[in-house]
């Protein structure tokens, strides 16, 4: 059996697009011939699947899963919300979620090269990948912590188009539950007013300032109406200071108190939230088939 390197193996990657260990199956299949492995792959449609790396996924799924102090959300994409609704694609989204809680990956690359029922994450989406049609995509994950006296709640949104998660310190885990379907909902962008960006703070300040300014206030007391408007500015952005969305009455600091627990962490993700879709224009894609 022909030797196969690590110099062959990234070369057909680099070629294919294909992941690591099917790279790996080709060579030796081929007994270290790079264009018989790559004529392996097409067959199998393993590089018929890297060709689909090119189009945009920005639908798909976000996943949850807890194991004890650790949990982790990811979000796998797809090219349409109907493949997202595949069975096949479901499991896998599952089983990479779970996949990336048990390794604990530093980062996109290494979540792909993490271990996967004997092969890899990468491996798994490039095989879905072929078998579907579509291009999918592994865009991120999110690592959490807490400790023992700290408490997850997670909740996800029509089936997994919005997914949060909530740290709570005491408390339960109805409560966290209730404030990440909260953060589900509103969207906070900050935890709280500490946790604003200084440089933030200045600008809406300046925004403020000069509003009030062309409203002809005395500027006595500009201060004091600036001041006012940033603290609702900060209400409207910060977890705690909103009007908890199951009971308006009180804020979400107030609920979690209620409950006796400080809220000290959140992440929310939303299926392909800052992705570009590309606009289809049918009528020209008829007109170009009919050249």
């Amino acid at each position: 059996m022909a030797t196969i390197t690590a110099k062959q193996v990234k070369e057909l990657r680099d070629r294919t697009g294909a992941g690591m260990m099917d790279s790996k199956k080709a060579l030796v299949k081929a007994e270290g011939d790079i264009e018989k492995a790559i004529d392996i792959l097409r067959e199998t449609g393993v590089a018929k699947a890297a060709k689909k790396s090119g189009r945009i996924a920005a639908e798909g799924l976000a996943e949850f899963a807890v194991d004890g102090n650790h949990a982790v959300l990811t979000e796998i994409n797809s090219e349409t919300d109907f493949v997202a609704s595949n069975d096949k694609f479901l499991k896998l989204v599952h089983d990479v979620t779970a996949a990336i809680l048990a390794a604990k990956p530093a980062n996109v690359a290494a979540a792909l090269e993490a271990p996967l029922d004997g092969s890899t994450i990468g491996a798994a989406i490039t095989n879905l990948t072929a078998v579907i049609g579509e291009k999918i995509t592994l865009r991120r994950f999110t690592l959490l912590t807490k400790t023992d006296d700290e408490v997850f709640g997670a909740y996800k949104h029509n089936g997994g188009a919005i997914v949060a998660v909530t740290t709570l310190k005491g408390g339960n885990e109805t409560a966290a539950k209730n404030i990440a379907m909260h953060v589900a909902a509103i969207n906070p962008e900050f935890l709280n007013k500490d946790s604003v960006p200084t440089a933030e703070l200045e600008r809406q300040t300046k925004v403020f300032t000069a509003e009030t300014e062309k409203e002809g206030k005395p500027a006595k007391i500009v201060p004091m109406i600036v001041s006012g408007r940033v603290n609702k500015y900060l209400s409207e952005i910060c977890l705690v200071d909103q009007p908890y969305v199951k009971d308006s009455d009180k804020s979400v600091e107030a609920y979690a108190k209620s409950e006796g627990a400080t809220v000290v962490g959140f992440t929310r993700y939303e299926v392909g939230e800052g992705i570009e879709k590309r606009q289809e224009d049918f009528a020209a894609e008829v007109r170009e088939q009919m050249k």
